[in-house]
């Protein structure tokens, strides 16, 4: 049965107002919670970067969701070591309930350290790398390493998950998928491609496949589809420019070349009931496990209330599952989840971060 979950975007909105919103997920009846990992936002229109680690230490505490980065990148920016560090004090503080989304990043936010944006190839290869690293430090025992990126020297994680702390790897290309099912507890990508999860299943992935969208509801169809370009044209960005572009002004630049209509084909805005069904129901259809929406802009509260009543209910019935009532208030919770595709040129030129784009492999 598919799990829906709401889409945390670090990079829209203040670490306050993401805490809120996860309280209104779970109000809302999703079941899930994913959030990006960004240093730099895409655009200024956007205007926030929050650390996502500690984000996460104040989510363990305010919900009972489960928390899944969508995604983050243990290669540049953070040594791997760090990651798991960071990884496996969340896995503890949400009492297992935390699953490490990862991915080989953008120039955007890895380049701060001064540190040159590698070629594809070689970050796949460190990816691959930093996965080995930290399911070794997960166990809790001593590690020592010595690879052709990384080394950890005598390093042991006191805090260690409790249990098997699931990795999932992001892409969205074949090369990406079959990586997922070699290395990876499942697989990330944002566009609904059956075939994606084909390869995945093939090469012997059993594990989640795991997408999302962004969507902007509200009344007005067309102020909504303004502000999904104002926020989000580098939904729209084509090739490989989004792994390469170093600063949020470089983003913008690019962006003049995303039209209004461009946004309004690819975003799904407005208050049609129907519409939101539709594009969210085209992950399930191609084979996904689960599925997070996120909503673009300042009008959550009529997204969440639309959701609750309406689209996440039609959703479980297509599932076949009760569509239910989500318990709203704190005491009843004590007794008590269609954008293009991305362009064929960079489909294995990159691999997917956050559920902010629709070209998600990057």
């Amino acid at each position: 049965m598919t799990e829906y979950g709401f889409f945390l975007s670090c990079e829209e909105f203040t670490p306050q107002e993401l805490i809120r919103q996860a309280e209104q997920a779970r109000d809302a009846g999703f079941t899930r919670l994913a959030i990006s990992d960004h240093f730099h936002p895409w655009n200024e229109a956007q205007g926030n970067s929050a650390f996502v680690w500690s984000v996460i230490g104040a989510l363990s505490q305010a919900v009972d969701l489960p928390v899944t980065t969508l995604v983050t990148c243990p290669t540049v920016r953070l040594h791997p070591a760090v990651t798991a560090q960071a990884a496996a004090t969340s896995s503890v503080l949400l009492d297992g309930r935390f699953t490490l989304g990862v991915g080989t990043g953008e120039a955007l936010n890895e380049h701060v350290l001064g540190d040159r944006w590698p070629s594809f190839e070689e970050r796949a290869e460190m990816l691959e790398e930093a996965v080995e690293v930290m399911r070794e430090l997960f166990t809790g025992s001593r590690v020592n390493h010595r690879g052709p990126y990384y080394t950890v020297d005598n390093a042991r994680l006191y805090t260690a998950p409790r249990g098997r702390l699931p990795i999932l790897v992001s892409g969205f290309g074949p090369k990406a998928a079959a990586t997922a099912a070699r290395i990876g507890d499942g697989f990330v990508t944002m566009t609904p491609d059956a075939d994606l999860v084909a390869v995945f299943r093939d090469a012997g992935g059993t594990g989640k496949v795991v997408g999302g969208l962004k969507v902007c509801w509200g009344a007005d169809r067309d102020k909504a589809i303004d502000e999904a370009h104002r926020r989000w044209p580098t939904e729209l960005l084509p090739g490989e420019l989004a792994q390469v572009l170093p600063t949020p002004a470089h983003f913008e630049q690019a962006s003049t070349l995303v039209t209004r209509e461009m946004v309004a084909d690819a975003i799904t805005c407005g208050d049609d009931v129907d519409a939101h069904v539709e594009a969210v129901r085209a992950y399930p259809r191609a084979g996904f496990d689960e599925v997070y929406v996120g909503q673009i802009g300042p009008d959550q509260d009529a997204f969440f209330e639309a959701y609750r009543t309406q689209v996440l209910p039609a959703l479980r019935a297509a599932d076949g599952a009760p569509a239910g009532r989500p318990l709203e208030t704190p005491e009843a919770r004590m007794t008590a989840e269609g954008a293009p595709a991305p362009d064929e040129r960079a489909k294995d030129a990159a691999d997917g971060p956050e559920f902010a784009r629709t070209d998600p492999g990057r």
